[in-house]
């Protein structure tokens, strides 16, 4: 287990390396210059040494090797620097704009697996064809809706027609709900296709024909047998999404002018504010990865045949091989 734990620890860090220098190389390519559009791009007066000062102050100047291990190292650290744009500390700029985020994503989170799961379990328990196939087209539909779109609309409707939520802003609990189901749409979607297809393969298993001959009811059987069963590539979806959840956040926070993360993100990008997008990208990673291990301590607690297993490279498989399945 240790052995298994400190590969796990390893993977986690060259992710979070992966994740720092291809954005870093990504941002590098792009056309134009941070200096220029902070000085006010073609339109400058700036003169030659005033830019010039603004380069050697953030470092631009310098070869690509040479800037890329500054920023390495620094960020080995936790330090991003300072935004070339605004000239306010990164880690102070993410910080200040993350708690609006959090409870986005995190509220977005939570209906996601409502909708997803209630779904994928209905779906699985009703009886009637036309009622389960009408339910599991509804996942289908989920993802292929532009997350942007359904934020236009339900501003449209729900906000300027019946006039029952705010359509903009960061105030109060009610500002949160339509930019919420608008994350949680597609991420609920996703989670109901992977549940719903767990579950019929698990229904259909020999444990469950044993349970039944022992006289297990229909409930018992699907919500207590079957759905633990079929919970574990679920779970290794939930990783993927909620460290994607940040990221998505980009699209709906700018639809919905809510200040936090996803705005900060925009205008960074949209400024090639190196340092920020950076901040921003490995925070992200590092949710995925965080999430990642938790979900690894928890696999043996709803399936202890994991447990048993010793051999860390056949738990990777068997945990691969189940997403894989309940994905095609």
């Amino acid at each position: 287990m240790a052995r298994y734990l400190l590969r796990r620890l390893g993977q986690a860090a060259f992710v979070l390396w992966a994740a720092f220098t291809l954005s870093y190389a990504i941002l590098f390519v792009l056309p134009g210059d941070p200096v220029d559009i902070k000085l006010g791009g073609l339109e400058s007066n700036a003169a030659p040494e005033q830019i010039a000062e603004v380069r050697d102050r953030y470092g631009i100047g310098d070869p690509l090797l040479v800037q890329y291990g500054k920023a390495l190292r620094n960020a080995l650290a936790g330090d991003f620097g300072h935004s070339i744009q605004t000239g306010a500390e990164v880690r102070t700029t993410i910080t200040d704009a993350l708690p609006e985020t959090l409870k986005l994503t995190a509220f977005a989170l939570l209906l996601a697996v409502v909708f997803g799961a209630g779904i994928a379990l209905l779906a699985t328990y009703v009886r009637g064809r036309a009622l389960r196939q009408l339910l599991l087209s509804v996942p289908a539909v989920g993802i292929s809706v532009p997350v942007f779109w359904v934020g236009l609309l339900l501003i449209q409707v729900v906000s300027f027609q019946w006039r029952l939520l705010p359509a903009l802003g960061n105030d109060g609990f009610e500002s949160l709900v339509l930019p919420a189901v608008t994350l949680a749409l597609p991420v609920g979607a996703m989670i109901a296709q992977v549940l719903a297809k767990s579950m019929t393969t698990a229904l259909a298993a020999p444990y469950i024909g044993t349970a039944r001959a022992k006289g297990a009811g229909r409930v018992r059987i699907h919500f207590r047998h079957a759905l633990r069963n079929a919970s574990l590539p679920t779970l290794t979806l939930f990783g993927v999404v909620a460290g994607n959840l940040v990221t998505e956040a980009v699209v709906v926070e700018t639809v919905f002018s809510r200040a936090g993360l996803g705005r900060v993100t925009a205008f960074a990008v949209d400024r090639q504010d190196i340092p920020v997008v950076q901040g921003v990208v490995v925070l992200s990673a590092l949710i995925f990865v965080a999430v990642s291990l938790l979900l690894d301590v928890l696999y043996p607690l709803l399936d202890p045949r994991i447990a048993r297993d010793r051999a860390p490279l056949r738990r990777s498989a068997a945990r691969a091989s189940a997403v894989q399945g309940a994905a095609a």
